[in-house]
Formats: C-alpha cells, structure tokens, sequence
C-alpha cells in the first residue's frame, strides 16, 4: 500500500468522522432541546388551540395568561406557584449555605489531616450517599412526626442538608488535595493558623469547585419530591415546587396548558443558572479527577 493512499484513506476517515460528529451532535440536541421547546409551546397556547391543533411547533399568537393562572395565588383562583417557588428557593439556598459551612472544613480536614481510619471515613461518607433514600423515608417520618417538626421547613432543610454533607465531602476532599501543600507550608512559615490558611490558601484555589458544588447541591434540593411530599403535603403555603407540580399532574382537572406551565417553572431555573456557570461547574468537576 502506497503512502498516497494512506493518506487518501486517513482524510476520508477524517471527513467522514467531521460529518458524524456534527450529525450526532444535532441528534442529540435535538432529542434534548425538542422537548423542552414543545413544553413551552404548549404552555403559551389556549387550551382550545391545543385540542384543536396539538401538533403545531409556531403557533400564530401566543397566550402568557396560562402563567399568570399558574403564579397566582389560590385565592385569586391560581395554582399559587409564587408561593411554591419562593419555599424551594428559600430551602435549596439554606440547603447549600449549611452545606457548604459543614462540607469545606470536613473535606479539608480529610485531605489534609493524618488520623486514624482517614480512608475508611471518607468512603463511609460515599456509602452513607448510597443508601437509597426510600429506606429512610418511614424512620425519618415518624421521628420529626415526634419531634413535632413534620410539616415545616425547617425539619426539611435538616434532612435535604443530611442527605448533602457526606456527597459534598466527598467531593470536595479530591480538590483540596489538588492544592499544593508546598503553599500551606510556606504559610504555616509565616504564621497562619490551619483556619487561616484554608481561609486565605485553600479555599480561593479550590473556589471553582466549591461553586460547582453548590449548583449541585441547589439542584438536589429544588428538584426532590419524595421527602417534600412526607413533611409538607397536609400544608399547601408550605409547599415546594416540585410537590406544586406534581398534584398538578395528579389533577384530571387541570389543563395541559396549566401543567406545562408548571413544568417551565420548575425547569427554567436549573437551565438558566446552568448556562451563566457552565465554565465554572465544568471546570470543578475536573479540577480534582487526577488524585483520589
């Protein structure tokens, strides 16, 4: 075989390669995107409009008094969607503040400090993550049920920041190992205490992933269900979104144009907050994939 068609064959391979990529590329945000586009088109059309004609992609007007009807409040003759989104908004901040207050020192002081069973914590911290939450749904019901905090925020927050501390550690343990103990040394020289220097040294250096998990930690938070149903559902202002949503969907009453409505609520946010962050979220999941 001649080098001439070697090299025939290897920019025919390249060519034929370009073209796939973008092909699969262009599959996929199609399979993604599509959805998502006919959940608001749905959203921003009558009722009437949608039973006549479902599978229009543009339609000729747009209705936005769907949204209004979602947002308003169940007084006002509205699903109270308002209320809904500032509950989760409220619970999945507090949910990354106290995780992230609890979650940098225990991860810094798993990377950092020589104790006994140093490994076996930190996988102890993976294995409490996977445990399946459905085996703690009726244990945890009964004890807040007892404690009197069934049915309040506060008793969620507890268990959304439970279930996000070990994951958290874990993670942020392999970024911290990532900073060079060469630069704590040099501080240490000059007189940091071991707070100052995961304040000044440390934490700056591993900033990125600390935002990335916190976009991980915001996201578990507003999108559960399971425990916002247990601890939440006898009381409606208390409600989260995505407990809002789903007695929508549980509803023959309302229309579909309502329940898209409610589906872009929920969705938008994560989407808007995932977009402005890409950089900093994509750059802390990799910033601590070479050390274990």
């Amino acid at each position: 075989m001649t080098r001439r068609s070697v090299l025939t064959r290897d920019a025919f391979e390249t060519r034929l390669f370009g073209v796939l990529r973008w092909v699969v590329i262009a599959g996929l945000v199609l399979a993604t995107a599509f959805p998502f586009y006919y959940m608001i088109v749905l959203s921003l059309r009558s009722l009437d409009q949608v039973v006549l004609e479902p599978g229009v992609l543009w339609p000729a007007e747009w209705d936005f008094s769907t949204y209004a009807t979602v947002l308003a409040s169940e007084a006002a003759g509205g699903q109270g969607f308002l209320v809904f989104m500032r509950n989760s908004l409220v619970i999945a901040v507090l949910t990354v503040a106290v995780t992230l207050l609890a979650a940098i020192p225990g991860a810094y002081a798993i990377s950092r400090l020589q104790f006994r069973g140093r490994r076996q914590v930190s996988a102890l911290f993976l294995a409490v993550y996977f445990f399946p939450a459905i085996l703690l749904a009726v244990p945890l019901f009964v004890f807040f049920s007892r404690i009197g905090l069934r049915g309040s925020l506060i008793g969620l927050l507890v268990v959304y920041v439970a279930q996000t501390v070990p994951i958290s550690i874990y993670m942020l343990r392999n970024y911290f190992a990532t900073v060079p103990v060469s630069l704590e040394e040099a501080a240490a020289i000059d007189g940091c205490s071991r707070f100052q220097i995961l304040r000044r040294i440390s934490l700056p250096l591993a900033m990125p992933a600390v935002v990335s998990n916190a976009l991980y930690v915001f996201m578990i938070a507003w999108n559960e269900f399971l425990f916002a149903l247990l601890f939440l559902a006898e009381d409606r202002d208390r409600w989260t979104v995505s407990l809002g949503l789903s007695q929508l969907s549980g509803s023959l009453e309302i229309p579909t144009t309502v329940l898209m409505a409610g589906s872009v609520l929920l969705t938008l946010p994560i989407m808007v907050i995932f977009f402005f962050t890409e950089r900093l979220l994509v750059e802390g999941m990799t910033s601590g994939a070479e050390k274990g």
